[in-house]
C-alpha cells in the first residue's frame, strides 16, 4: 500500500497538504544610519562616545535582515532570519509553523520567534515610523523574540468571529539566548481587528506575563513603604521571583482626504525583579550570580503619523515613558536602597519619512530624552545630555 493510501484510509490529513512542494521566498532588508547623540547619549550604531564630554557621532548598519520562508501551502511552513551588520552574524527567527488543515483556525508555532504580548513588539522594524521600540519594551522584552513554542486561534475568514485572535504559549524567558532553567513562563494575548468599510480600521488587545527569574544569591531586595527591604533568608537561591506583567494596546487608521492617520498606543504595568543596576529582562547565556531586586513598573507609549494627502511623506509623533520602581520618585531615589535604576525615564519624538518607492525609503528623526533627577546622586541631580538624531536609509526585498 502507497503512502498515499494510508493517508486518505486513515484520514488523518489532505492528500494535497501532506505532498505538496514546499515554495521557498527569500525576503529581507537593510537599513544604513547616521547618528549623533549628545554626549551621554547611547547611539544603536557605532561604539560608545569616545570624549564623554563633546556631543559625538556615527554611521553604521542598524538591521541587515535576511529572511527565508518555506510554506507548502498547507499543513506546515518554516522561518529562518538574520542580521548581518558590521557587528557579526546574528539569530533573528527560527521557527516552524503547523497549520490546522481542515478549519484553518489553529496553528502551532514553535522555535525562536516575537513574543505575543500587545502591538509593538510584533511591528516589523521595517515598517516601525520611529527608529527604535519604546524603552519600557526595549528594557522588558530585549531582542523581542524568545525561544518557546505557542499556540495561535483565530477563526476563518469566512467566520464573523475573524476579528478574534488568541496568541498563547509557553517560553523559556531568556531572549533568543540558550535556555539556563527549567521554568517556563507564559505569555498570551488576545486581540479583537475590526475593518469598518474602506476608510477605517481600529484594533484593541489585552496581553498578560506570567513568569520567574533566577534567583543567584541568597538576597532578595523588596519595596517596603519607600524603600527596599532585605529577606536574606539561605533557601531564596535557586528559587525565582515572580515576574508579570499586565498589557493594554489600541490601534486605529482613518483615511481622508488628508492622507491615513494613524494612532497606536500601549499601556503596560506589573512586577519587574533585576538586580541593582538594572531592570532589563534576562538575556544572558548563564544563570547570574547576583541579588535580586524587585520593582513594581509602569509605562507607556503613543504614536502619531500622519501622511501628507497623496505625497510621499509621512509626519511622526511619539511619546513613551518607563518608570521601573513606582514606589519612588525625585529625591527619594538614592535613599534606602534606591539606586539611579529607579528613576523615571520619558522620551519624545518628531519626525518624517520620505517613501521613495514601495522598496526604498528615508527616516529622519529626533528624540528629546528626560530623566527623573534627584538631589542624593551627583551624577543624576540634572537632565542628562543625551538626544538623539536618527538619518536611516532603508531598503527593503
Amino acid at each position: 500500500m502507497t503512502k498515499k493510501a494510508i493517508f486518505f484510509l486513515f484520514g488523518l490529513l489532505p492528500i494535497h497538504s501532506v505532498f505538496a512542494q514546499p515554495s521557498v521566498k527569500l525576503s529581507g532588508y537593510i537599513q544604513s544610519q547616521f547618528q549623533y547623540g549628545e554626549k551621554n547619549a547611547a547611539l544603536k550604531v557605532g561604539t560608545s562616545n569616545e570624549n564623554p564630554e563633546e556631543s559625538f557621532s556615527r554611521i553604521g548598519i542598524r538591521r541587515g535582515r535576511i529572511k527565508l520562508t518555506a510554506d507548502d501551502g498547507g499543513l506546515a511552513s518554516g522561518v529562518f532570519q538574520i542580521d548581518l551588520t558590521e557587528k557579526g552574524l546574528g539569530l533573528k527567527d527560527a521557527y516552524l509553523n503547523i497549520k490546522d488543515p481542515w478549519f484553518n483556525t489553529l496553528q502551532i508555532r514553535a522555535g525562536v520567534f516575537d513574543r505575543p504580548f500587545g502591538n509593538e513588539i510584533g511591528y516589523s522594524s521595517s515598517r516601525r515610523e520611529s527608529p527604535e521600540r519604546s524603552t519600557i519594551f526595549q528594557t522588558l522584552f530585549p531582542e523581542e523574540r524568545d525561544l518557546g513554542a505557542m499556540l495561535v486561534l483565530q477563526p476563518a475568514k469566512t467566520s464573523v468571529w475573524n476579528i478574534l485572535k488568541l496568541e498563547a504559549g509557553l517560553f523559556a524567558g531568556n531572549g533568543i539566548k540558550q535556555e539556563t532553567d527549567s521554568r517556563k513562563d507564559f505569555i498570551g494575548h488576545l486581540s479583537l481587528t475590526k475593518t469598518v468599510g474602506s476608510d477605517f480600521s481600529y484594533g484593541i488587545g489585552v496581553s498578560y506575563y506570567n513568569g520567574g527569574v533566577y534567583q543567584g544569591t541568597e538576597r532578595v531586595y523588596k519595596m517596603n513603604g519607600k524603600g527596599f527591604e532585605l529577606n536574606s533568608d539561605v533557601s531564596n537561591k535557586g528559587k525565582f521571583s515572580k515576574r508579570e506583567y499586565l498589557g493594554f494596546d489600541f490601534q486605529f487608521a482613518i483615511v481622508s482626504s488628508l492622507g491615513i492617520t494613524q494612532l497606536r498606543t500601549e499601556y503596560l504595568s506589573g512586577q519587574q525583579p533585576g538586580t541593582l543596576g538594572g531592570s532589563k529582562s534576562p538575556n544572558v547565556a548563564a544563570l547570574p550570580a547576583v541579588d535580586t531586586y524587585i520593582r513594581n513598573f509602569n509605562g507607556a507609549y503613543a504614536i502619531f503619523v500622519q501622511d501628507l494627502g497623496s505625497l510621499p511623506f509621512s509626519v511622526v509623533l511619539k511619546y513613551d515613558w518607563y518608570d521601573p520602581n513606582t514606589k519612588v520618585s525625585g529625591d527619594e531615589v538614592g535613599e534606602n536602597g534606591a539606586s539611579k535604576t529607579d528613576l523615571c525615564y520619558n522620551t519624545f519624538g518628531f519626525g518624517a519619512l520620505w517613501k521613495i518607492s514601495n522598496a526604498f525609503r528615508v527616516q529622519a528623526f529626533y528624540e528629546i530624552n528626560k530623566n527623573e533627577t534627584t538631589a542624593n546622586l551627583a551624577s543624576m541631580t540634572k537632565d542628562l545630555k543625551d538626544n538623539i538624531f536618527t538619518l536611516r536609509l532603508q531598503y527593503k526585498f
